[in-house]
């Protein structure tokens, strides 16, 4: 028998299907993560956009076509938000976001369990790509105005930190990198009595660099850097959410800080790890931003220099505190986004040509023979040629020069 796992969302949902994949290799299936023929089909689904929601019931007539009498069950946040949308002949089974092993059961009907108020342990995750990645907590207590996730996932249940370590260890022995991710990893371990940074610190024993996922700037202050200084395997990669760069869309989309603080925690980082990568999130198009609010965040993000920026057209979404203000015009909400794209791309070649002629640390992931590509560990993708590389070790190359996408290096 041979089962697909289809994840469809964020790196939480992949590192649940990895769970998936490892457990039903245990029970003797073959198992792929690609869309091809199959007798079960696993499909994780996302809701942070309509867009995802409608690829998620998508993919449903997607693999019938590979095989007409396939089981099909679906998961995640799409089914977690409304499970009546996936209810079809052509479905065996619905589930939400908790209890994602309990489809392995391979039962019938729709079964959406309720949230659990702890963390919600799963099988060990199978390796699947060069880097690991690690999910350190489920949940999120933000709430933007935006943002349905919190009701789907749930408040912050952390992982333990002997539970990390024991996973992250296992993982070193075939990767040079790990990411760490969770659906709001700033808040680990305030519900268990630690944090991210002493995560850190425990991490630092770990013989490979540690990637840091989405953080939100309220984290950064002296003493987690002190932390990231101290652990020194924890790459200069700080991916900080900003989702707009001005102050009225800001309060609007209930983020609390102001673009001052932002600015203010983007300078502690640069103060210690100068040539260290600021990457964001931005939504373009929030109900209330006018034409000068966009322009101010331009400004902005031109200000930070970020080094890549990605870009989000607002997607309304029934149930947040946002989706009875409406949205804007599509003309708008593609115009606004091209340009922030244009922007963005301008931004990532400047940030990238100052690293020509440095030596760099890149993780290969993938090699066609002649040359092979991974990311350096401030995040720019680096393509050199393959002398015999082995796929997640690291290696030291100099960038000669520049690519459309990254580096080239020898």
């Amino acid at each position: 028998m041979k089962a697909v796992v289809l994840n469809l969302g964020c790196k939480v949902n992949q590192c649940e299907c990895d769970s998936l994949i490892g457990k039903l290799r245990a029970m003797g299936y073959e198992v792929s993560d690609r869309l091809e023929r199959a007798d079960v089909y696993i499909i994780n689904t996302c809701a942070v956009t309509k867009e995802a929601e409608r690829k998620s019931r998508q993919y449903i007539g997607k693999v019938k076509k590979l095989n007409k009498s396939a089981k099909v069950y679906v998961i995640g946040c799409a089914a977690e938000k409304n499970a009546e949308q996936f209810e079809c002949k052509d479905v065996t089974f619905i589930s939400g976001t908790a209890l994602k092993e309990d489809v392995l059961s391979f039962g019938d009907g729709v079964h959406v369990a309720p949230i659990p108020n702890e963390y919600e342990y799963m099988s060990e995750a199978e390796p699947t790509r060069a880097r690991h990645y690690v999910k350190i907590e489920d949940g999120c207590n933000n709430f933007c105005s935006y943002c349905i996730i919190p009701y789907l996932r749930g408040r912050v249940r952390s992982r333990s930190v002997d539970s990390i370590l024991a996973e992250c260890e296992k993982a070193a022995e075939r990767t040079d990198e790990i990411v760490l991710t969770g659906i709001n990893v700033t808040c680990y371990g305030h519900d268990i009595g630690t944090s991210l940074a002493e995560l850190i610190l425990r991490l630092s024993s770990i013989p490979a660099r540690i990637r840091l996922s989405s953080l939100e700037a309220s984290i950064i202050t002296t003493d987690f850097l002190d932390a990231i200084e101290k652990a020194g395997n924890v790459c200069p990669h700080f991916h900080l959410s900003l989702q707009s760069g001005c102050d009225a869309v800001l309060s609007a989309m209930s983020r609390h800080y102001t673009t001052a603080q932002y600015k203010e925690k983007v300078n502690m980082i640069r103060a210690r790890f100068p040539s260290a990568a600021i990457t964001t999130d931005i939504i373009v198009g929030f109900p209330t931003e006018t034409e000068d609010d966009f322009q101010t965040t331009l400004y902005f993000a031109r200000e930070i220099a970020f080094s890549d920026i990605h870009v989000f057209p607002y997607s309304r979404r029934y149930g947040t505190a946002a989706y009875p203000l409406g949205a804007l015009d599509p003309a708008i909400l593609k115009d606004r986004t091209d340009r922030l794209l244009a922007l963005k791309s301008e931004l990532k070649r400047q940030y990238e040509s100052g690293f020509v002629g440095c030596e760099l640390e890149v993780v290969p992931e993938t090699t066609d023979g002649m040359f092979a590509e991974g990311y350096s560990e401030n995040y720019i993708r680096v393509y050199f040629p393959d002398r015999g590389v082995t796929i997640g070790r690291k290696v030291q190359v100099t960038a000669e020069g520049e690519r459309a996408d990254g580096l080239l290096a020898r």
